[in-house]
């Protein structure tokens, strides 16, 4: 189910998949200023199609302008852009030629497919990226070599392992990735995160 109470007070809604990447779109969102569009987690990929479901119906549905949507490409970012695009298609919405383009309709909509609209991977990838040049991602490598040198085994899935590590190695390590965003943690203005915020302006 839904992680928040679905509202409609702002023209700009961006639908993402889990808690944490609500946290983190929020973040994004005051780093760049912006304060018109909601975050709405709707508590995982299957529930996209009920959360845009029940937002059509929503009494205040006719002052949206525009929706955005993000979602993890997990293992297949093709099949999760179609899963999106089903959803719209099935509620009535206009559907993007591809993810990453806001289509115009009433309200406009857009879908990116994290991290990059093609490649399989989450959010956490994207923001992996983004610390690479951080000395102590270094050390993340060498944990990972070491385990699974000596304890024969990998986490899966392994992004959100290795982000929980270089976590580890900040100055209040234990913050989980939403809460570090936050906290100032994420290079903003790094290239890593062009192709989102470009997608956030956009809608």
């Amino acid at each position: 189910m839904p992680g928040s109470t679905l509202s409609i007070t702002q023209p700009r809604i961006l639908l993402c998949e889990g808690r944490e990447d609500e946290r983190f779109f929020k973040a994004l969102l005051k780093h760049l200023g912006i304060v018109d569009i909601v975050v709405f987690d709707t508590g995982g990929r299957t529930n996209y199609g009920v959360v845009i479901s029940a937002l059509v119906k929503h009494p205040d549905y006719t002052q949206l302008t525009s929706l955005g949507i993000t979602r993890d490409a997990d293992d297949n970012s093709i099949g999760a852009l179609r899963s999106v695009c089903h959803a719209l298609q099935a509620n009535g919405l206009v559907v993007p030629m591809q993810a990453g383009i806001v289509a115009a309709g009433q309200p406009r909509v857009g879908v990116m497919i994290l991290p990059d609209n093609a490649s399989p991977g989450m959010l956490e990838d994207l923001c992996l990226l983004s610390v690479q040049s951080d000395p102590a991602y270094q050390c993340v490598d060498a944990l990972f070599q070491c385990v699974t040198q000596q304890a024969r085994r990998q986490p899966r899935p392994m992004a959100k392992a290795r982000i929980h590590a270089w976590l580890a190695t900040q100055p209040i390590p234990g913050k989980r990735l939403g809460e570090a965003a936050e906290s100032g943690y994420l290079p903003w203005d790094h290239q890593a995160f062009d192709a989102i915020r470009q997608f956030i302006l956009s809608l």
